[in-house]
């Protein structure tokens, strides 16, 4: 399975992306704007464990972010559960080296149309940190509206932060 762009290709991870993952992953310029759970150092170790916990998810909800041949990135969504079991959490990092080329916003927008279609989502929705202003930017130019800024909601390294609810309803969807 691969969603293919321009910039850029969507696959499920595989155990031989753990040094490319490690090597892109560990940035305190990334970790900064992400959840506690991505560690940082981000070691090869880490990289393992992580592609492991993917390997048998289906449908494949978790791809590295290729470009050149090499995974340079990751994009995601975590289903609800219970009456949000059609809306997901979608999540995205993308590795420095590579930033302000279009290439976040192709993995969104090719990940929310493999979502929409393919896993029957019938909402995404996006919580960067509202002075994350290139994340904004991605979830923007990828069609997620804002719908609201969640104050005081997050404290990231000891910092109280806003974040920002970012959505993408799926039109298409019709319950059967």
């Amino acid at each position: 399975m691969q969603l293919t762009g321009v910039r850029c290709t969507l696959r499920p991870w595989r155990i031989g992306d753990a040094r490319s993952l490690a090597k892109y992953a560990d940035n305190a310029n990334i970790a900064r704007n992400l959840r506690d759970r991505f560690p940082q150092p981000y070691t090869v170790r880490d990289a393992k464990a992580f592609i492991r916990s993917c390997a048998t998810t289906r449908p494949h909800v978790s791809f590295a972010i290729v470009v050149g041949g090499e995974a340079v990135g990751g994009a995601g969504f975590s289903p609800g559960g219970d009456v949000e079991r059609f809306s997901a959490e979608i999540g995205y990092w993308l590795g420095e080296p590579f930033w302000s080329r279009g290439i976040a916003t192709e993995a969104v927008r090719l990940l929310s149309d493999y979502a929409f279609e393919t896993c029957r989502v019938l909402r995404l929705f996006a919580v960067p940190f509202a002075d994350n202003g290139p994340s904004i930017r991605v979830l923007e130019k990828a069609g997620y509206t804002r719908e609201a800024i969640l104050r005081s909601s997050a404290v990231k390294a000891g910092i109280v932060r806003d974040q920002a609810l970012y959505a993408l309803v799926n039109t298409r969807w019709i319950e059967k």
